[in-house]
């Protein structure tokens, strides 16, 4: 189990570093917003790990309010660009 944590650990790292790059580099506004909703769901992903790792329910309601945060920010800003167009 513990080898698995970390392996998991290290790939959500990874990704995270690649989602970041893509936020910074993203050519469009659109592959900033969908660079960051990754790193959301990456976040949350480590927070789950963190709940099965450690065998607690401590973070389900920050991962609920990240959720939440990425859903609402991508509606958000699909509206704004469909409004745009």
């Amino acid at each position: 189990m513990t080898i698995a944590a970390y392996v998991a650990g290290g790939i959500l790292s990874l990704a995270a570093t690649l989602a970041l790059y893509r936020a910074v580099r993203g050519p469009s506004i659109l592959d900033r917003v969908l660079a960051l909703d990754v790193v959301l769901a990456i976040i949350g992903a480590a927070l789950v790990l963190n709940m099965i790792v450690n065998r607690h329910l401590d973070n389900l309601i920050l991962l609920v309010t990240v959720s939440v945060i990425g859903f609402i920010g991508s509606v958000t800003v699909a509206r704004f660009v469909t409004d745009r167009k």
